[in-house]
């Protein structure tokens, strides 16, 4: 097999890389830095799949790593992130609030890969709600949020991951 077949998928370990140092970073309680390599994770999904299609080496092995790496990135460690940061503070309620994130998540990423893609996504992406976790969390260190406007946030975006009346198209 050519090189070039293996960039995509370098790209796709890359994400996992970062999404597990994010983790990693939230253990020592770098909040800032664990959110910078979330939103850093989803810049490098964002070329794995352009990669794939401009190689002309997309393959179903490649779309289920993809998945796996994203539920990592950008559905575990977005919800653990916010969870040491803030919904740590609302006890049972706040734990319950990011497994409903993580679920909704790998329910959105299990039923994008079995659906034929038609130009749109049904629901947010989960690296986009990912993404958003990260931005919070990065405006909470600068300045305080209300803790029931984060849990609000989390179900909302829960609820946008695997909501059938939000669709966006696909840039």
């Amino acid at each position: 097999m050519k090189v070039k077949a293996h960039i995509p998928n370098m790209f796709t370990y890359f994400n996992l890389t970062l999404g597990i140092l994010a983790i990693i970073s939230i253990l020592g309680e770098a909040y800032a830095v664990s959110a910078l390599l979330i939103l850093l994770a989803a810049f490098m999904d964002r070329f794995d799949g352009k990669l794939a299609r401009k190689f002309d080496v997309e393959s179903d092995f490649g779309k289920e790593l993809d998945s796996l790496c994203d539920l990592i990135s950008f559905g575990v460690a977005p919800a653990i992130l916010i969870w040491s940061y803030q919904l740590a503070h609302f006890g049972i309620f706040g734990t319950g609030i990011i497994i409903i994130f993580a679920l909704c998540g790998a329910y959105r990423l299990a039923k994008f890969n079995i659906v034929e893609f038609d130009g749109f996504y049904m629901g947010v992406p989960i690296t986009m709600c990912g993404g958003i976790v990260a931005l919070m969390t990065l405006y909470s260190i600068n300045y305080p949020t209300n803790i029931y406007f984060i849990g609000m946030m989390m179900i909302f975006l829960s609820y946008s991951m695997i909501s059938k009346k939000i669709k966006l198209k696909k840039r």
